[in-house]
């Protein structure tokens, strides 16, 4: 093994494919560059993780930063159909990262929420109609809500940017893919992270996440004893565009999320312990059963739902540490805290961790400061989206008479304060201020 990398000089493997130097070891001495002002090791390169290592590049021009992923980086991830929603505030940061992509975007110009009848006492709904809250771009004055496109778009975008950024300051930018951590440990005025060779950095910051089911159990964790089924549908002719829609059923809330092809993304949470022997309402349906059975979920507006593909199933639940940092260690995204997606807020939330812990470190104060005011900061934010996204989740296994009239006549009492409406509506695109 080569010398250099045992003293910790930043390395690669083999599998290098960047737009410069594709297939090469490329090796730099400790002794070429000066001692760096702070050594951060990125562990995950999600959407979270790269995005924080692209920001740390672009405002921390004295820093060291090294990305680490078992993935290698020669594989296409462009390809990863999986959907996400984005928060105007995330498109924006994303977008001043220069990691905004150009096609496959959707903007999202109205979400509408309401609930499956029946939400509200009869007399109510006859008066009043289904109860549901409207959410415009044009009435917040904002050019979208956020925007909906896959997973891979995001990924690549992203890790075209770092991969530019580490081409042009190789002295100090570096990717360590297929290069999967072992072990984070800490040392003294530091962490040293394990990954094949025991390296020294100031900070490392986990962004690894993965689904609730495959996570080790964290300091709060709740199994919500629900699954969310995913895959897409094809909108009815005339649905409006740009629209996101969450309904509220019986059995758990059900999205639409909009995509740029005029189909649309599909989250339908179910209970899977309905006492009643049936542990999984849509298990044994068909497509062509699940077809029907949405219609006669989503609003009007949408329907009918012209087809559906083959749907994936993932179990639901809370999983989350009570604090963000530990000593040198910073845990940000789904290695922080995995969500239920009934607000669709979990990545947003995670972006706002990563950009203002830059943010902090960019201050240049005192490195356990800065940490130690990164989450007193992010504390209100965080706890707030936690303690919502469970309270809603575990409210669709209440049995409690009147429970879901409550919820009706909640959406029916928001919609008919436009400034409170408008106050949510901020909060949902740039996070708790």
């Amino acid at each position: 093994m080569d010398d250099k990398i045992r003293r910790g000089a930043p390395g690669r493997g083999d599998d290098r494919a960047g737009p410069a130097g594709r297939g090469q070891n490329r090796v730099m001495s400790s002794t070429a560059v000066a001692t760096p002002a702070l050594r951060l090791a990125v562990i995950g390169a999600g959407p979270v993780g790269l995005a924080l290592a692209l920001d740390a590049a672009q405002r921390l021009p004295e820093a060291d930063v090294s990305v680490f992923d078992a993935r290698p980086l020669a594989r296409d991830v462009s390809a990863d159909p999986r959907t996400l929603a984005l928060s105007l505030g995330s498109v924006q940061w994303l977008q001043r990262l220069g990691a905004w992509p150009t096609e496959g975007v959707q903007p999202i110009l109205e979400v509408n929420v309401s609930q499956q009848p029946p939400s509200a006492p009869p007399l109510f709904a006859a008066l009043f109609g289904e109860p549901e809250v409207r959410i415009a771009a044009l009435d917040e004055a904002v050019p979208m809500l956020g925007a909906v496109l896959s997973y891979g778009r995001i990924v690549a975008a992203l890790q075209a940017a770092w991969l530019a950024a580490e081409a042009a300051q190789l002295q100090r930018l570096h990717t360590r893919f297929g290069t999967p951590v072992g072990a984070i440990k800490p040392v003294a005025g530091g962490v040293e992270v394990d990954a094949g060779i025991a390296e020294r950095f100031d900070l490392a910051v986990v962004a690894e996440g993965g689904v609730f089911a495959d996570q080790a159990r964290k300091a709060i964790r709740r199994d919500y004893r629900q699954c969310a089924w995913v895959g897409t549908v094809q909108l009815a002719p005339g649905a409006p565009r740009g629209v996101a829609y969450e309904r509220f059923t019986r059995h758990g809330p059900a999205a639409l999320l909009p995509l740029a092809d005029g189909r649309a993304s599909l989250v339908w949470c179910v209970r899977t312990d309905e006492g009643d022997g049936n542990d999984d309402p849509v298990a044994e349906l068909n497509d062509a059963q699940r077809l029907a059975v949405l219609n006669t979920i989503f609003p009007a507006a949408t329907t009918p739902l012209a087809s559906i593909t083959p749907l994936k199933r993932f179990a639901l639940g809370l999983n989350a540490e009570r604090t963000l940092v530990d000593g040198r260690t910073v845990r940000i995204g789904n290695a922080a805290q995995t969500l239920h997606p009934v607000a669709g807020q979990g990545l947003n939330l995670g972006l706002r961790d990563a950009a203002e812990l830059v943010n902090g470190l960019r201050r240049g104060a005192d490195l356990d400061a800065t940490l130690r005011r990164l989450e007193w900061q992010r504390a209100p934010d965080r706890w707030a989206l936690i303690a919502t996204t469970d309270f809603l989740a575990r409210s669709f296994t209440w049995a409690l008479p009147g429970a879901g009239a409550a919820r009706g006549l909640g959406l029916a009492a928001l919609q008919a304060l436009p400034r409170l409406k408008s106050a949510i509506a901020r909060q949902m695109m740039f996070g708790r201020r």
